[in-house]
């Protein structure tokens, strides 16, 4: 009995520290910066989620990004890509396009288009259920349902 219970322990541990690697490794591949970004690489593969601010130290960007890192599961669910744009001066391509003033989230869809832009921080709950209501995304719900069904 002695020699088990260190087992369990060592155990119970390493799917903690194996759960935490994989959570960081997904969210790392959730949120990356607009340098790192082009839009076309998107296009058919993910919904765009783009956090434009003029500053990392903008309260509203900060809570932003508060608000998305809760709930990451929600998003990769859903096939969301956060990108992160704090460098007015860099003047990216979707920057020029956008023209966001000061702090907006915009939400784009797969197809490339623009679905909806926010001048104030969203929960991931408002940002699920707005992509939810998208048509593609109630085709991947039915096919979902549908693989279910058919296993």
């Amino acid at each position: 009995m002695k020699l088990i219970l260190p087992f369990v322990i060592a155990c119970f541990f390493t799917d903690v520290a194996m759960a935490q690697t994989v959570d960081t490794a997904a969210e790392a591949e959730l949120f990356i910066t607009m340098e790192n970004a082009d839009l076309n690489q998107f296009k058919w593969k993910n919904r765009p989620v783009v956090v434009f601010s003029d500053s990392a130290d903008n309260p509203a960007f900060t809570e932003q990004m508060r608000l998305l890192t809760q709930r990451p599961a929600e998003l990769t669910d859903r096939d969301v890509v956060v990108i992160t744009d704090t460098d007015p001066a860099a003047a990216s391509d979707l920057r020029k396009k956008l023209r966001p003033r000061g702090f907006m989230l915009v939400i784009i869809g797969k197809d490339g288009g623009v679905k909806l832009r926010k001048p104030f921080p969203w929960d991931v709950r408002e940002i699920s259920r707005s992509i939810d209501k998208m048509p593609m995304r109630q085709r991947e719900i039915r096919e979902q349902k549908d693989r279910a069904i058919g296993q």
